[in-house]
Order: structure tokens, then sequence, then C-alpha cells
């Protein structure tokens, strides 16, 4: 079987799916009087990646936009929350944070269906594949670096400073997110797997000690960034759908997670880096990208690496389920939903795996 290619598969746009359909033409009313050239929208295409919130690229006769809206359909308790995902870009843009640039934010379900925001179209690349195959060994390396120093400057944010002292409860954030997953696991649940029975039961007290509240994004990897059009730099970070205030190290240790992903037998699932030879590549090994992020913030997970990774994989695997839910539901986004809920189980193991190295039994 050939090898699964995910920068074919997520990159770029495609037609709208029947379900995830709007008015057009009621769109561009709400729009004209509210943001430059929307008067006449060109095109709507909806792009490939991302699993949750629907987003399209909106072409007007001035500049392009994106849109990132609410899925239709039954959604579970506290998903999907798009309002906090504006007002996060909001005031990270207000930083100079690399962020697209928040136009505005519409609540009123009239319009499209459900609420949605409009914010930049930013120029640039995605890599859908951790090891970049078709980069330089030099730019491996020098956008590694950039992930690492950006992630580590949104740790260094005072919440507070930003406006965001109500974000999140922020305290006892793992322990919080172990029981939400727990709940939106079995709420999607549809087999019974029992490495996450074992992990729901193990993980609540054997949490590493909290750390200092900050942002956190909850889903930072390299798909999930825009990198400039021809250098290694760091252009925005999207989906920031999950986050909230919480534990820098936990957010560390789940972009960590690529060192050590299972790969799909389909091929549909996340980017890995098992079995590159990283040195050829030009890619840190886990602990040298660990030193490096200990090194700009003073934060240390690596007293309990393995509990951290163990806690960020059962979190995937019960995102993931989220999928399977929705699939099951008939309101998956994705036409991939299939493949990404078949990473439920294996990744589940690997949670396990970490979990013994952590010393469960």
């Amino acid at each position: 079987m050939p090898e699964f290619d995910r920068q074919a598969a997520f990159s770029g746009t495609k037609e709208v799916a029947p379900s995830l359909a709007f008015d057009v033409a009621r769109l561009a009313e709400y729009l004209a009087p509210r943001l430059a050239g929307c008067a006449a929208i060109i095109a709507v295409r909806q792009f490939k990646g991302g699993q949750s919130n629907p987003t399209y690229l909106i072409e007007t006769p001035v500049r392009r936009y994106v849109l990132r809206r609410k899925p239709p359909g039954k959604l579970l308790p506290s998903a999907h929350a798009i309002d906090r995902e504006f007002r996060l870009i909001s005031a990270l843009t207000a930083q100079d944070f690399p962020v697209p640039h928040p136009y505005l934010y519409c609540e009123e379900a009239s319009v499209i269906g459900t609420p949605f925001y409009v914010m930049a179209h930013v120029e640039g690349r995605v890599f859908w594949e951790p090891h970049m195959p078709e980069a330089p060994a030099a730019e491996r390396a020098a956008l590694y670096e950039a992930m690492n120093a950006t992630l580590a400057r949104l740790h260094s944010y005072d919440p507070a400073a930003l406006g965001l002292a109500d974000f999140g409860r922020g305290e006892n954030y793992m322990a919080r997110q172990v029981e939400r997953w727990g709940k939106q696991y079995h709420a999607s649940e549809t087999e019974r797997i029992d490495d996450m029975e074992r992990l729901l039961a193990w993980l609540p007290a054997h949490l590493p000690p909290a750390g200092p509240v900050r942002l956190v994004h909850g889903d930072y990897r390299l798909d999930n960034i825009i990198v400039a059009p021809t250098a290694s730099k760091v252009a925005a970070v999207l989906d920031w759908e999950l986050a909230t205030l919480g534990d820098p190290l936990a957010d560390l240790t789940y972009h960590l997670m690529a060192w050590d992903m299972p790969r799909a037998e389909d091929g549909v699932g996340f980017g890995t880096l098992v079995g590159r030879d990283l040195a050829a590549l030009g890619i840190p090994t886990r602990a040298a990208y660990v030193d490096a992020y200990v090194a700009r913030t003073g934060l240390d997970p690596r007293p309990h690496l393995a509990t951290y990774l163990a806690y960020n994989f059962f979190r995937l695997a019960a995102i993931l389920q989220g999928i399977g839910g929705r699939l099951r539901d008939g309101t998956a986004v994705s036409e991939n939903a299939a493949g990404m809920a078949r990473m439920v189980r294996p990744l589940a193991a690997r949670a396990w795996q970490f979990a013994e190295e952590a010393g469960a039994r």
C-alpha cells in the first residue's frame, strides 16, 4: 500500500460539503456594512484540514478572508466555543503574537445557521508532516527552533495582563482535563477500549504537581502553524478551540507527541517522527527540544515526562473519540473522520505504555 500523502489530503480547499453549505448572499448582506469589500463574495471554499470547527476561505474583489463557524447539529457540551477563540486571538493580536487578525464575531445563528467569526487570510505554507519531506535540513532545524520559541513566548504571558484572567479556571488543569475528556469520551463512546478505562482509573491519582497558570493552546503542532512563504518563521498559529488557562507543561508535552505518535495503518491520523533519521533531517531529538524549552522558560517537565505523555495521548484519544461520535451522529466535518476515529485505540495503547513507564500496573 502506498504511503498516505497527508500533504495532498489536507492542504488547500475543496467544494463546501452540502451539510456545511450556507446562504452566501445572506452572509454578504451581513458583512457588507461591517467589513471592507464584502458587499460581493466571489467564492466560498471549505478548507480540507481540520476536524472540528468548519473553516472557509471567503474570496471578495478586495481580499481574502477566513470564516470559522460552529458546526451545525448535535454538539457535545462546552465544545466548539468559537467565541472564546475570537476573544483569545483578539488579545494575542494586541501583543503582536503570530495569529490571524480577527475582524468580527457574529453570534446570530440566523446569518449562516450557527455563530461564526471572520479573520484575516494569512499567506504561507502548512506542513502536514512533521519531518517536512520537501524541506532542506537547515529549514527544518530553523523552523523547529521557531516553533519552540513561539510556544515558550505564549507560556510567558501573564493572562491577567492580557485581560484573560477569567479565560479558564487554571488551577488543577490536568485533573479537570482528565475529568472533562473522560466524560466526553464516554459520551462519544462507540466501543469499549480497556486501555482508556485503565487510564481513567490511574491518571487522576498520579498527575504531576501543578505548574504555574498560563495560556495554553491545547493543540499546538506543526500542522496548526502557517509558516512564512519564504522563511522559517511562524507567520500564524491556528486552531485555538481548545485554548484555556492551564499548565504550560501539559501544553508542551502535547506538542512532544509527534516524536512518539503511532503510525496509522491507513495513513490517516497524525504525522509522526517515529522511525525517522532525525539527525539527517535536521530535527532535534525530543530530549534536545525539551532542553531548549526549559532554557527559554525555566519550566521543566522532565521529572514527570512519562506521566505527561500518558495524559496527552489519553486526551488526544478522547478528542478523536469525539470525531467518532460525530461520525456516528452524522455531524462529522471531515471526509477523513473515519480514519481519525480509528486512531483512538492505538493512541490509548501508547498512553498506557507511557503510564506503565511512569509506574502504572
